[in-house]
């Protein structure tokens, strides 16, 4: 046998409609709030990641799958979600397209990390981007959202945690005063954060190590650095989640990984999920489609991890039981019986057949491991009086119906 790649997982039935449960939520919760669905290639050019994503970042610098392909282009397997989508908006000019930009898109991403309890080398998730527009409401409205989306699929024990990292123009100053808060303190930090010191000091604050952990507890706060702009922004977020009775915690350490992000950020952890536990997280990120040739839009969103809210799913029975097992005894009852599974199935019945002959009992127990509702049994004397049998497999009670009406009476059962 060859295996498949470490890193990465076959979702087999049994498993697939958790899966299909969480983007049909997702679909649902997104056309609620007015977004329509992108689809944008797996396959980019290497250079939108690096000028997107941005170079300093553990993902551009460890963790993408890139190549050079026959034609002697860089490219490279997403190894997340915005990017491409600014670059189909800027592309396909969706400004113009769309009354109002709101986006999204569920898929496959690749990154090379270390594989472990939910997270993938080939990892999935939801997208969700909305371009054009700066105001505070749209910023309470996507985490509002994010929040709905999480209650819908009944995850219990989250927690929504939001922060602000401010611009541009107050950035600077905050960055300055976490290097001097570091001060000799620095060297003993691990040597990721030695790195991100010297490229993007925010960027510590993502730091897992233990050891490190006391020295970044007491740096300073980036919302003691706003500038009077930003501060506003941010009270005017607080303010609208407050309006809409959604819990909060501000927390100092969340800036997010990626080099884009600006003002707002969020993320929704959940406590049953160990030290891997955000669900989702986002942010709002105003320079970005101008750095990737745009028009200067601003834009906000979120990502959601597909694998770790099938984790977080309540335990539920989801296994997909059929309607009906149709089970024919005798040769002459076969031709009748694929003939009446046509007939149940195009009447919007989930139908299973036999197609090896066996006795009347190894039918019956296949329906009944298969957890079928009824059992339609097909047989010679039902043949000759133009009838079937049709079992409950709950409760063992069987009777008669006439063959053209089965159809009708299963399907209003």
């Amino acid at each position: 046998m060859i295996p498949g790649v470490r890193g990465t997982r076959d979702i087999v039935p049994g498993d697939v409609e958790r899966w299909q449960h969480v983007e049909a939520v997702a679909r649902d919760v997104c056309g609620r709030y007015g977004y329509r669905e992108l689809r944008t290639p797996i396959i980019e050019r290497e250079e939108l990641f690096a000028k997107g994503t941005g170079e300093s970042t553990d993902i551009v610098q460890k963790e993408m799958y890139a190549f050079t392909d026959k034609g002697g282009e860089r490219v490279t397997l997403r190894p997340e979600a915005t990017p491409g989508m600014v670059r189909a908006y800027v592309e396909h000019a969706l400004e113009q397209a769309l009354a109002v930009p709101k986006l999204f898109t569920i898929g496959p991403m690749f990154r090379y990390e270390r594989p472990q309890k939910g997270r993938y080398r080939q990892f999935h998730q939801l997208n969700v981007e909305v371009f054009g527009v700066a105001d505070a409401a749209l910023d309470a409205e996507v985490i509002e959202m994010a929040c709905t989306f999480v209650e819908t699929l009944a995850i219990q024990g989250t927690e929504l945690v939001i922060n602000s990292v401010g611009c541009p123009a107050c950035r600077p100053a905050f960055s300055e005063a976490l290097l001097n808060g570091l001060g000799e303190d620095l060297p003993k930090l691990c040597g990721d954060c030695q790195r991100r010191a010297a490229t993007n000091p925010l960027r510590i604050f993502d730091c897992k190590v233990a050891a490190d952990q006391s020295v970044i507890d007491q740096l300073p706060h980036s919302v003691d650095f706003l500038c009077d702009t930003c501060r506003e922004h941010f009270e005017a977020v607080q303010r609208y989640l407050r309006a809409y009775e959604q819990p909060f915690r501000v927390s100092h350490r969340l800036v997010r990984g990626l080099d884009y992000y600006t003002r707002t950020t969020f993320e929704i952890l959940a406590s049953q999920l160990g030290a891997q536990n955000a669900l989702l997280g986002g942010g709002r990120y105003d320079g970005l489609v101008k750095q990737l040739g745009g028009a200067d839009r601003p834009g906000i969103g979120f990502a959601a991890g597909l694998e770790r809210l099938v984790l977080a799913l309540p335990g539920t029975d989801d296994e997909v039981a059929p309607d009906v097992f149709v089970a024919a005894l005798g040769a002459a009852a076969r031709e009748a019986a694929f003939v009446l599974a046509r007939a149940l199935r195009a009447g919007g019945l989930q139908t299973l057949v036999d197609y090896e002959p066996r006795s009347a009992k190894a039918q019956l127990k296949r329906a009944n491991r298969a957890r079928a509702r009824y059992a339609v049994i097909v047989g010679d004397d039902e043949l000759a009086r133009g009838e079937v049998t049709v079992k409950t497999m709950a409760t063992g009670e069987q009777h008669s119906v006439a063959r053209d009406g089965v159809v009708a009476a299963l399907s209003s059962s």
